[in-house]
């Protein structure tokens, strides 16, 4: 293993392998969350790292096919100033899930061990109290009968600068690059001091810390979410077989006409005309 920062060199796997490997993972996420919901456990799956190491695009790939009412994804905003003042934990508790729920955290109360912490955005004496009460507050949700599992995505310092790149040049993601982002670049070894420190307080029998590396997303996703089943105790349930009865005969219904709504212009049509008619015209020539 290397050390965070250093790029691996790591072959690529192949597209159809991947979607084919994915696919696979994916049913037996569906089979997972059934049995979430069937048995009332309770999971909460936290994914943190740095900036662009690849949690967004993995929770994606988690969530994909579940049941949103049974796995929800929490990415909390900036605090506000009343939550400035609760406990820290405060705001993050009342989204712990319920029987039969499972949780994923995009960035969870670790905030306080990266970035709150190398940007300034908390004290020192703030930092320290919450690398004592961590811990427990973690021993806690576990003897409770939660299930808690700990990612953090490793990226290397070149490949985060590539998919920073990616994002500036590319209109439909460059929401998604922030100022705090091109910070990063500039305190890269200052979160990695943050995230040493906050393993050696944080990485708990009870709620271990499992590194995911994320140089390369395809890999990182198989790796990320092979592990999670593993960690899961599932049993496979089948859903329960829905009859579809016999469609009733017509008691006279009649449709109102058409014209008397308001339809959506029907752009798809003019595309299609457009097309149609590129493609004659290309075949002519």
């Amino acid at each position: 293993m290397t050390s965070e920062g250093d790029a691996l060199t790591v072959e690529r796997i192949p597209k159809k392998l991947y979607e084919r490997e994915l696919r696979r993972l994916q049913q037996e996420l569906v089979a997972m969350h059934q049995w979430v919901k069937d048995t009332g456990a309770r999971v909460v799956v936290i994914f943190e790292g740095r900036d662009a190491a690849g949690k967004g695009s993995a929770i994606k790939r988690v969530s994909e096919y579940l049941n949103p009412r049974v796995a929800r994804v929490v990415a909390l905003p900036t605090p506000t100033e009343r939550e400035k003042t609760q406990w820290y934990f405060q705001r993050y508790v009342q989204h712990l899930p319920a029987a039969g729920e499972m949780v994923l955290f995009d960035r969870s109360w670790y905030n306080r061990a990266g970035v709150e912490i190398v940007m300034g955005y908390c004290t020192n004496a703030q930092y320290q109290l919450f690398l004592k009460q961590v811990p427990q507050f973690e021993r806690m949700l576990v003897e409770d009968g939660i299930i808690l599992l700990k990612y953090w995505f490793s990226v290397s310092d070149r490949e985060q600068e590539a998919r920073f790149r990616s994002r500036r040049d590319d209109p439909m993601r460059r929401w998604k690059l922030s100022p705090n982002d091109v910070e990063s670049i500039l305190r890269w070894e200052d979160y990695s001091r943050a995230k040493d420190t906050m393993l050696v307080h944080t990485n708990i029998p009870e709620a271990p810390w499992y590194t995911v590396e994320s140089d390369d997303k395809r890999r990182a996703r198989i790796n990320m979410i092979s592990h999670m089943l593993s960690k899961i105790p599932y049993e496979h349930h089948e859903p329960p077989v829905i009859d579809f009865p016999p469609r009733p005969a017509s008691t006279g219904y009649k449709r109102p006409p058409r014209p008397l709504d308001t339809y959506v212009p029907d752009v798809a049509a003019e595309l299609l005309r457009a097309y149609t008619t590129r493609k004659a015209t290309k075949k002519s020539s």
